[in-house]
């Protein structure tokens, strides 16, 4: 069948309605009507977004994101496209997953990498991701979906091909947020990936066995449905005995290559000192989940404690001095969280909300717009709004409140109700 929607993509081509192009790795046709330029101009545009949306970049070590970064070059300098400019970044999200955007933008989180045992491993992580880039499977799945939702293909086709599904990045109850190109790869893209990945490792030097013990433990927490690991590789990167066995046999036929497991050791010494830490963060906020704001503030005060360099720290507490009206003590904890991570917009939003609540509406302002500069949301949005409306700017608060009404929810009900009395005669 796939093969088939090949063929039939390759026909519109004749009509000139898409666009059959060489994968650059496997030297096999693909459906794109996405060229190389477009890729890494898409990549370029939503890869800062794209960060914002999953807690911004790890700052209380950059030396990690320069040794992640140092690694990812080496192996994409060896990979079927060397000349995409690639960059690979760590972000401040404790939820295990790593993704590529086209063009070669890259990021692997805080939480994959505590799961990692050494260097070899991290170049399994970062060699497929950049095979998903090389191979332009992003433009090949985003063409493929967008096929079927406009109908171009036939139902039994379109019916084949629902693996191809594109997921936008959600920022929870702030959020409008950015659309970025991840998807869930089909079976053939890991394999792919997997495969070519590998083969990058043993360019670089690596020892290939990294690819195998790496998929081993994402079959193992998979079958422990580890929830955090659900939603996090697992959703876009299924993992599977099949695929353990397909790494295994290319490892055997491959033997050899470096571990660098005193370099990785030393390059995650900050991040594994500072575990309990985020454990308390993770706590805390399961325990603010179920309103619980007084033990949830205790459990933050102890990970300042033990880490006062981490902005996602403050800005919790921040968010639970708020819920208990402590406004002036919350705007002094969000300070601490933009002092330690000025690019990352949530604590704006927070602040200036804070701001807005104690009456300092010049203030609030500036906050809710520096935030939307870096990533619009809905929350940013509405209150935007009703600060326009404050100073009889109508119109401008209408485009604030229109805004704030994609995101849904009751934010989105009460922004819909002010344009209503916007509109009103």
């Amino acid at each position: 069948m796939k093969r088939l929607f090949t063929l039939l993509g390759c026909y519109i081509l004749a009509s000139g309605l898409i666009g059959c192009a060489v994968n650059p790795v496997t030297g096999k046709n693909q459906l794109s009507f996405v060229s190389p330029e477009q890729e890494v101009a898409i990549g370029a545009k939503n890869y800062e977004p794209s960060q914002q949306s999953q807690g911004g970049r790890y700052v209380v070590d950059p030396e990690l994101t320069v040794y992640v970064n140092k690694v990812g070059q080496k192996l994409a300098a060896v990979s079927d496209r060397p000349q995409l400019p690639y960059e690979f970044v760590v972000l401040n999200n404790d939820v295990p997953n790593a993704w590529a955007l086209p063009g070669g933008k890259m990021a692997i989180n805080r939480g994959l990498l505590v799961e990692l045992k050494d260097e070899a491993q991290l170049a399994a992580v970062l060699g497929h991701e950049i095979v998903h880039a090389a191979a332009r499977h992003g433009a090949s799945q985003q063409t493929q979906n967008i096929l079927i939702s406009t109908g171009l293909l036939a139902a039994g086709v379109a019916a084949s091909t629902q693996d191809s599904e594109y997921a936008g990045l959600a920022v929870g109850a702030l959020g409008v947020g950015a659309n970025a190109w991840m998807s869930k790869y089909s079976r053939s893209h890991e394999l792919e990936a997997d495969e070519y990945g590998i083969a990058y490792m043993i360019k670089a030097g690596y020892d290939p066995m990294g690819a195998v013990e790496l998929q081993e433990t994402f079959v193992k927490l998979s079958e422990g449905r580890q929830t955090n690991w659900l939603e996090g590789l697992f959703a876009s990167h299924p993992p599977s005995q099949e695929r353990v066995a397909a790494n295994r046999a290319m490892a055997q036929a491959n033997p050899g290559g470096v571990r660098n497991k005193a370099a990785f050791d030393k390059a995650m010494a900050q991040v594994r000192k500072d575990q309990t830490a985020y454990a308390n963060y993770q706590k805390a906020m399961k325990t603010a989940s179920e309103k619980n704001y007084t033990n949830a503030l205790s459990l933050v005060e102890n990970s300042i404690k033990q880490q006062p360099k981490e902005n996602l720290f403050w800005e919790l507490k921040g968010q639970l001095l708020l819920q208990q009206k402590k406004e002036k003590e919350a705007v002094t904890a969000l300070d601490r969280a933009i002092q330690a991570n000025p690019e990352f917009f949530r604590p704006y939003v927070y602040r200036g909300v804070a701001h807005k609540q104690l009456g300092n509406t010049a203030q609030a302002e500036k906050d809710l717009v520096a935030s939307q500069q870096l990533l619009p949301t809905q929350l940013a949005a509405y209150y935007l709004g009703e600060i326009a409306l404050g100073k009889g700017q109508r119109s401008a608060a209408a485009t604030y409140f229109q805004q704030a009404a994609q995101g849904g929810g009751e934010i989105g009900e009460a922004a819909k109700a002010q344009l209503a009395k916007l509109q009103a005669p």
